[in-house]
Order: structure tokens, then C-alpha cells, then sequence
């Protein structure tokens, strides 16, 4: 096992990495796992996803974990940094039959020491409503799967309720839930309420209250991942035909719409303030999009194969107050009044809501920066600074930036099924309600960048982020690369990469061999079943042929229109694809498709977890 420094091997394993605020290190005593620490064999299962909700336990140690591996579901007291995870005693362990957990999520408003109600999508459609604490099944909706058949891919309680949840599927379609209905003995019939560019919102018919209130039918292909704004006024979805869809939740208005440099997205994410969403998938690129002027601002490239999460750190997201212009100025209340989507509930600090302030043309410097971080199917953790040269490029810049490379815009712009589904609880006995038999048949031109912006850190190089390289013929100055430029709207063009990410010509075919297996391997984990696996080599085909049309449009601008980020950190982290990426308070939380859940403690924040904690429950082998 190398720590960091030296970079002997690409494929050694790291076990901490430095940023500026200083050294992150991984706690192998704080690693959850399946009680027995074993590698699970995740071909054709699940990706692992991992769950937090704090009970306010008056001990300190409130935090609490949910974890899925395969059929199998763990919820553990959450230690953390403090103390060494204790493996041998979860408070709850659920092992299904004839179908697998997916997705899962706490609602923090009704969590107590006492009782939690966590939701859990399976592959088979249903979603279960339990109390880990309680050991209790309260309710399981679309039990028959008469509302859809298909996985559930993304579960979320709205935010602000105590009864109101929405389910993806990979069927493409979206429903309002709300716990205390039933679904009814008969598929729901609908009547439509909204409908706009490629989605459609449908209210379910009935005499009496039933499931769902409302289906959501989001463009062609899987609705891989969705996210709530941090003040739940807005809903971003991510799917698998390659678009970014933002809309207003309560309206059911579409708000705003990108679309991915190649294939599916998988993944989104909210800045803390609200003002910036980040998308990742199959281009193996990160996207940066404004809320409020409904374009990409920045593109990310350090990834090797799909990125599978994005997340924000709202602990590192910073302002510095010496600099703050006029147009960061003001009180809070004055803002509020202005605007309606203001910082992000109590998860934004006193810097995010002062980001949301922008009511004047005062042009002094600012230093801002956004701190997000991604994880892929290459098994490597990159973290990435949005900073104020990106965010606002027609200002005066406070410092160069040193990991942000900017370049100009030279250009304008089935069949019969049945499905069984049983839980063994942590005692041995099978809950009644678990045991369940479920039978059915069945614009405007890119911004342009001004020229005095720092490119002293753009590579001669051009790389195809979706595989490849290609030699540049303009390598010898940096200055003539935009004359150099020329657009083909049937390449992808990358004016300038990381250097984790670019590749030479020696390699372009090995590496593109490689990364053709990886994608192959990797469809298996993202649909479950055939007819899923259908659906997405149907999207991805019609994905490539819309491709021509949105590529050097305000959708999808072309690699040389937009900044071109690279990473701060990019580092190996597991054997096996990252599922998982959650920033918390002293720590961020990683998992792989072999089960392991890793605590990563922030700078001056290792020495938090004990000394004398026993070397027993130390991991034996490889720490990933």
C-alpha cells in the first residue's frame, strides 16, 4: 500500500492526498463493511450507496449509516472520526430474496433516537418504508408493480415533508408518493396536467386518495439521478439521453435544460447557495451549469471512465471577505426580497448566502470558490475548485488560478414475471410484512472569455474526453491556438486538459481499447435487466445521432467555448468502481462496488479518532 508522494505506480492504491487546506487521510479503523470484511463479488449486482441522517442523540453519537451490498442491507451507529467502527453489531441487517436494494433515504424531519423512517427502492420496483431502529416495516408501496415494473434508480423524500417522497425508474418516469395512501389493487389510470418539451405530468384519477399523486414522464431512456434544490423549490434531473432537465417542483415548470458532451448523465448535484448544478456520466466529463443564466460555465475533464457521483463541499465552499465587491454587499433581507432562491437551508454557511448576492456592476476583485468533488468507474476520487475567474470572467481576477485552464470562444455559438420479496432481520426471524410474492404480467452564442484571462497552464495538447487522443498540430505556442482552431462538428475537441487526463498519441488506441472494456463491463450495474440494457443501447444510439445537432449550441457547447477545469486531487482510491461521495462535517465518505465504506478525515481532523482503539478491528489485507 504507497501513500501519496513519489506517483511510482498509477495503480497503487492511496491512502490520503493534499489539498491547499492541507493532508486528507483515509481511517481504516472507521471502514463499514459486511461484519465479515470480505471483497463482495458485485458482478451484476447493484451499485453500493450509502445513507446519513443524525438522530440528535444526547451520547454525541447521533449519526447514522445505511449501506446496501447486493441483497443486503446494514444500519450502523455512525462513529466516524471519533471511534473505530464496530462491525460486529449493527442495528439493523435486512437480507432480501428475489430482488435487490438500489437506493435508499432517511428523512431527517421525523429522525430521533428513537424511531427513523428510511425508504428503500429495489430492482424490482417496489419501495419500502421501515424503521431500522424499531426493526419495523411500516409500508411497501407499488407492491404488486402496478404502477411500474422497472428499477428503481433514485429515492428522495421532498424536502420539508414528513409524508411526501418521489421515486425514479428506469423506465424514464417519476412518482409523487405520500406515505399514509395505498397504491390501490389496480394500475392507476391518469389524466394529464402538464405537458412541455420531451416531459409530461400526469395526476392520478381515482375517486378516493391513491398512489401516486402525480407521474413525471422525463425524456426518452432511464432517469438515472435527481436532486432538490436546497430550499426544495427545484427539481434537476439527470438522464440516460444525455440531458440535464431543471425544473420548478411545485409548477411542474421546465426551468432550464443542458445536454451532455456524449452519452447518458448519471449524476447531478446543487451547489450550497443553489446558483450552480454539476452533472457527470458517460463523457466522462464533469459539467457545470448556472441556474440562473441556464448555460454551462465550465466543463471538468480527469476521469478515465463514466463519473458516477458528484457532490458539493459546503465545509470548504469560501468567500474571502478582504475582497468581496459591491455586488456581494447587502443584507440578507434585502436579498430575499429580490430573490426567492436564496442560500441553501442550514447546510449554507454565512459564505454561501453571501454568494447569492449579486446587485451591482461594481467590478473590484472577488476571491470565491466552490469546492466539489467527483468519483467514477476508474476508481479514482477528483476534487475540483470553481473559482472566480470561471464564475464571473468578466471581472478583474484577484490571483491566477493554478488548476483552472481557460480558453477563448473562437466561435459562435416484457413478459409474464414474478418477483418474491423477503427480509431476515439481525435476529434471524423474518418479518411478516417482508415476506411479500409480487406476480405481474407484463439559442444564444457561448459566453466568450476575454482574452487577458490566465492561460499559462493550457496544454498543447488535444484529447477526446470520450476516448483517444489526437495529435494537435498547433504544439508550439500556446498564443496561436485560437487562430489554430479550427470547428468540426463531428469531432469532440478538447483545447486543453489535465495532465491526469491527457493521453499520447503512443497510447490513443490501447487506452481507448481499455476503456471500451471498462464501459461494456460497466453496463451490466447500471440496468439489472435485459430489456433495461435495450433501453439504454436505444438512448445512447439516438444520444449520438441528436449529438450533431446540440453540439455548438447554448446545450451543449463545444470543448474550445467553455473553460476546461482540472482537477486539484485525482487519485486511485479502490479496487473496484466508486459508488459513493458524501462531504461531511470532518469528514468525506467514499464506497466501492466491493462493499467497503471509507472514512476520509480532514485536515487537523484525524486526531479526533482514538489511539487506543483495538487493533482488531483493523481491516486484514488491502485497505481500499
Amino acid at each position: 500500500m504507497a501513500a501519496e508522494g513519489g506517483g511510482k505506480e498509477m495503480n497503487e492504491i492511496k491512502t490520503q492526498f493534499t489539498t491547499r487546506e492541507g493532508v486528507y487521510k483515509l481511517l481504516t479503523h472507521s471502514e463499514y463493511s459486511r461484519p465479515n470484511r470480505v471483497p463482495f463479488n458485485s458482478q451484476g449486482s447493484n451499485p453500493v450507496k450509502v445513507s446519513f441522517v443524525n438522530v440528535n442523540d444526547q451520547s454525541g453519537n447521533g449519526d447514522r449509516i445505511c449501506f446496501n451490498v447486493g441483497r443486503e442491507l446494514y444500519f450502523y451507529i455512525y462513529k466516524g472520526v471519533r471511534k473505530a467502527a464496530d462491525l460486529s453489531k449493527p442495528i439493523d441487517k435486512r437480507i432480501y430474496k428475489g430482488t435487490q436494494p438500489t437506493c435508499h433515504d432517511f428523512n431527517p424531519l421525523t429522525a430521533t433516537a428513537e424511531s427513523v423512517s428510511l425508504l428503500v427502492g429495489f430492482s424490482a420496483g417496489q419501495v419500502q418504508l421501515i424503521d431500522p431502529i424499531k426493526k419495523e416495516t411500516s409500508k411497501l408501496f407499488n407492491e404488486e408493480r402496478l404502477i411500474d415494473k422497472s428499477r428503481v434508480t433514485c429515492v428522495r423524500w421532498v424536502p420539508g415533508s414528513e409524508s411526501l417522497f418521489l421515486v425514479a425508474h428506469s423506465s424514464g418516469s417519476m412518482y409523487l408518493y405520500n406515505v399514509e395512501n395505498t397504491c390501490g389493487t389496480t394500475a392507476p389510470h391518469y389524466q394529464l396536467l402538464k405537458q412541455g418539451e420531451n416531459y409530461a405530468v400526469h395526476t392520478c384519477k381515482s375517486k378516493t386518495a391513491r398512489n401516486p399523486l402525480l407521474r413525471w414522464t422525463v425524456g426518452e431512456g432511464a432517469l438515472n439521478e435527481f436532486a432538490f434544490s436546497p430550499d426544495g423549490k427545484f427539481l434537476a434531473c439527470a438522464s440516460q439521453d444525455g440531458f440535464l432537465r431543471v425544473f420548478g417542483f411545485d409548477a411542474a415548470e421546465l426551468h432550464g435544460t443542458m445536454k451532455s458532451y456524449f452519452g447518458g448523465l448519471l449524476c447531478v448535484c446543487w451547489s450550497p447557495d443553489g446558483r450552480y448544478i454539476v452533472a457527470g456520466g458517460e463523457d466522462d466529463l464533469v459539467t457545470v451549469w448556472s441556474f440562473l443564466d441556464c448555460r454551462v460555465i465550465a466543463r471538468g475533464h480527469g476521469h478515465k471512465s463514466w463519473v458516477s457521483v458528484v457532490a458539493f463541499d459546503h465545509c470548504t465552499t469560501s468567500v474571502e471577505d478582504g475582497d468581496l465587491p459591491a455586488e456581494f454587499s447587502g443584507s440578507d433581507e434585502d436579498f430575499h426580497e429580490q430573490n426567492h432562491f436564496g442560500a441553501g437551508r442550514d447546510r449554507a454557511n454565512s459564505s454561501h448566502s453571501r454568494l447569492s448576492k449579486r446587485n451591482s456592476t461594481d467590478s473590484r476583485p472577488v476571491s470565491v470558490t466552490y469546492r466539489f468533488g467527483s468519483v467514477g468507474q476508474d476508481t479514482q476520487l477528483c476534487l475540483w475548485d470553481l473559482t472566480e475567474d470561471i464564475l464571473f470572467p468578466h471581472l478583474p481576477l484577484s490571483r491566477t488560478r493554478t488548476h483552472t485552464n481557460v480558453m477563448s470562444a473562437t466561435s459562435p455559438p416484457a413478459t409474464g414475471q414474478t418477483t418474491s420479496l423477503s427480509t431476515t432481520n439481525s435476529s434471524g426471524g423474518t418479518n411478516g410484512k417482508d415476506n411479500l410474492s409480487n406476480s405481474s404480467t407484463s439559442g444564444n452564442p457561448s459566453n466568450s472569455l476575454p482574452g487577458t484571462l490566465p492561460r499559462s497552464n493550457s496544454l498543447p495538447h488535444s484529447s477526446n474526453p470520450a476516448g483517444g487522443s489526437t495529435p494537435n498540430s498547433n504544439t508550439g505556442s500556446n498564443s496561436s491556438s485560437t487562430k489554430g482552431n479550427s470547428i468540426i462538428d463531428s469531432a469532440f475537441i478538447a483545447t486543453s486538459v489535465s495532465k491526469f487526463a491527457t493521453l499520447s498519441l503512443h497510447d490513443s488506441r490501447k487506452e481507448r481499447h481499455e476503456k471500451d472494456h471498462k464501459r461494456n463491463h460497466s453496463m451490466g450495474h447500471i440496468s439489472s435487466k435485459s430489456s433495461d440494457k435495450l433501453n439504454q443501447l436505444s438512448s445512447t444510439r439516438t444520444a449520438k445521432a441528436d449529438a450533431a445537432k446540440t453540439l455548438g449550441t447554448t446545450l451543449c457547447p463545444r470543448m474550445e467555448e467553455v473553460p476546461l477545469l482540472e482537477p486539484l486531487v485525482c487519485k486511485k482510491i479502490a479496487h473496484e468502481r466508486l459508488t459513493v461521495l458524501i462531504f461531511l462535517e470532518d469528514c468525506l465518505v467514499t464506497a466501492c462496488q466491493e462493499g467497503f465504506v471509507c472514512t476520509w478525515a480532514r485536515p487537523g481532523k484525524v486526531g479526533l479518532l482514538s489511539s487506543q482503539n483495538n487493533p482488531a478491528n483493523s481491516p486484514s489485507g488491502t485497505v481500499v
